[in-house]
């Protein structure tokens, strides 16, 4: 930045990057959909679930966890949405391995359902099969990595912080009601330490 007789001026760089980011403000905002996110508190999940056996109906695979639980909220939001629809899903591509092992979590979830969601209430709402893309710029799923780092960098610092974008993706979250069990679109788990902060923010994007 340059200063000259109490005049401020924008550098070139300063300039492109405040350019950039009303451009990316301006693309959430205007671009219409509904978010939906689930962060696994890795180290809390071991300690409290895995290492004493806490819920034997948890998935032990943290991305297999966090699937099943952002289709219980996706499933509750085609299910109360006024236009009714079946739910296409979309995964980014990590290679045929990684993808074919997705597409079987995937099936067993519509074929054994979750304790909070049956497996016919998946199949009913859901496509059986998963599609895959490729990362690449100016697509969708980079408005997903987006959120997910802003979810990421929030659950880091236990709730309480305000990520660069996350004002603006709240207003895009699902929520229904009061957003409890299942009505709301972002997940923490596990969630007893923070629970303070989790439910201001649902209140903050207008749980009842």
């Amino acid at each position: 930045m340059r200063r000259r007789r109490g005049d401020f001026y924008f550098g070139d760089n300063e300039r492109k990057q405040r350019d950039f980011d009303e451009a990316i403000a301006n693309l959430i905002i205007e671009t219409k959909f509904v978010a939906f996110g689930v962060g696994i508190r890795k180290r809390a999940f071991s300690r409290e679930f895995m290492e004493v056996g806490l819920d034997p109906y948890l998935p032990t695979d943290v991305y297999v966890l966090a699937i099943s639980m952002i289709l219980e909220r996706y499933v509750d939001f085609l299910a109360n949405s006024s236009e009714k629809r079946m739910g296409r899903l979309t995964f980014e591509g990590q290679g045929a391995k990684e993808d074919a092992y997705h597409q079987m979590e995937y099936a067993r979830l519509l074929m054994e359902g979750t304790q909070w969601v049956s497996d016919k209430g998946f199949r009913q709402w859901l496509e059986t099969g998963l599609r895959f893309t490729p990362k690449r710029g100016s697509h969708p799923t980079e408005l997903s990595d987006m959120l997910s780092r802003d979810i990421y960098e929030w659950i880091r610092d236990d709730c309480e912080s305000t990520p660069k974008w996350w004002k603006l993706f709240s207003r895009k979250m699902y929520c229904r009601g009061d957003g409890r069990i299942g009505k709301f679109g972002i997940k923490v788990f596990p969630d007893s330490d923070i629970r303070e902060a989790i439910e201001r923010h649902r209140r903050d994007c207008g749980a009842a």
